[in-house]
């Protein structure tokens, strides 16, 4: 045999032996085919030289494939692959930036009920109720619109009777308030309006 050709036959023997070892190792295997296509353009078969032969050498032993030769050989290439398909996609950073970031909401006063200048009448004690010795205490919810009347009264917590619960519900259904705001502006919120009956002696 010529020694060109057996400089040749070694130099495909040691090529052939490191793309066994890279495929033998599971994460450079799928490296290798998922950047095939672009690696196909890269990797070119190195030139023969004839001028001077060179005397037979002991074929290395294949070298064990160490993972941090693969993140620079495949970080490169998925970043490429990434920038690519991520380019068409997404604006710029810039115009997503482009937004001023928004000021806190003013704080919200709640409605006032309890006011002297608002007159308004505590609920009258229900006769019958009186005769039975009924009393408690009804916790009322209350939604106060911006014109400072009440638009819905829930009983929130019941007394224990009925009549008194209806009696503190219709009787603060005709209340005045003052509206919630916030800044300066009213606007519509719930207040909770507690209502005691006691019987005096």
């Amino acid at each position: 045999m010529r020694p060109d050709r057996a400089g040749l036959g070694i130099t495909l023997a040691l090529h052939a032996l490191v793309v066994l070892g890279l495929l033998s190792y599971e994460p450079a295997r799928k490296a290798m085919l998922v950047a095939a296509p672009i690696m196909v353009d890269l990797i070119q078969l190195p030139k023969v030289e004839s001028a001077k032969p060179q005397p037979p050498t002991e074929l290395p032993k294949p070298w064990p494939v160490d993972r941090s030769i693969e993140r620079p050989l495949e970080a490169p290439l998925i970043a490429a692959a990434d920038e690519a398909r991520s380019s068409a996609a997404v604006p710029p950073p810039a115009a997503l930036v482009a937004v001023a970031p928004l000021s806190p909401p003013s704080p919200l006063t709640q409605p006032i009920f309890n006011a002297d200048y608002l007159d308004n009448p505590a609920p009258a004690y229900p006769a019958l109720s009186r005769r039975l010795g009924e009393q408690g205490r009804v916790l009322l919810r209350v939604l106060v619109n911006v014109r400072g009347t009440s638009d819905e009264v829930q009983v929130h917590t019941s007394s224990g009777h009925a009549r008194l619960d209806e009696a503190a519900r219709d009787t603060v259904s005709r209340w005045r308030f003052v509206p919630a705001k916030r800044g300066a502006e009213p606007v519509s919120a719930w207040v909770l309006i507690p209502i005691s009956f006691r019987l005096e002696g």
